[in-house]
């Protein structure tokens, strides 16, 4: 199989997705927008993974330079055209879903740190997710949340965001939170992003640097590593 990630930002890292994709043998490509990486014309994979970044759809090339939230659009669109299998994280599902022709909201609530996940009644139907313990904890690092198309069901919410997993279709998931956190990926995302846990840190659902150190990131890399067996089975 060929994988090809999108990336926004060096330390918004595909991570334990990565890892799962190596220990598999996929060709792995790489659309890297932070080093001047540009989309492709063609479509040569058969899943797309689109990553987070401090980004919104919204954010303009003026904004970020190196962020073309309308060239990345089109690129998604075409991949979703030619029946290609799409996960988005984060901000990679908020693009999605921008894709599909729905607009991103804001999150009642900014996340970030370690929280449970409940599975909603359509969760627990899906062939994949319904699999899954009714709670578990997974990471999280957003302040807004993917769009919701007429056929689109949500499978998971949290206490503080509504819309955490979203099925747009078989072959097409978002992810709001981060399965794919590791000690590693979580270390750059604290060096990066201090700032976010300064100014956010009486907010209820933030924890400190400390806190996300300490977290267990074993147990949602095993159910994210058991999601993707089956997604890319299609």
């Amino acid at each position: 199989m060929k994988i090809h990630i999108v990336m926004h930002e060096s330390f918004e890292s595909p991570a334990a997705i990565e890892i799962w994709a190596k220990r598999k043998n996929f060709d792995i490509s790489y659309t890297r927008q932070y080093i001047g990486d540009s989309f492709s014309k063609k479509c040569n994979f058969d899943f797309l993974v689109v990553m987070g970044g401090p980004q919104s759809p919204a954010t303009t090339l003026k904004e970020c330079p190196h962020y073309d939230a309308r060239r990345e659009i089109v690129f998604i669109k075409q991949a979703i055209n030619e029946g290609k299998i799409l996960l988005g994280i984060c901000l990679g599902a908020q693009l999605i879903g921008e894709a599909l022709g729905v607009k991103f909201d804001h999150s009642p609530n900014r996340e970030i740190g370690v929280f449970p996940l409940t599975l909603t009644e359509d969760g627990k139907q899906d062939p994949i997710i319904g699999k899954f313990p009714e709670k578990f904890l997974v990471g999280h690092w957003h302040g807004d949340m993917p769009g919701l198309t007429t056929e689109s069901k949500i499978l998971a919410t949290s206490e503080g965001c509504p819309r955490q997993i979203v099925r747009y279709s078989p072959k097409i998931y978002g992810f709001q939170c981060h399965f794919e956190f590791t000690p590693e990926a979580v270390e750059g995302m604290i060096k990066n992003n201090a700032h976010e846990l300064k100014e956010y840190k009486d907010l209820p659902y933030i924890q400190t640097a400390e806190q996300l150190r300490n977290n267990d990131y074993s147990e949602m890399n095993k159910l994210l590593f058991d999601f993707l067996d089956k997604f890319s089975s299609q």
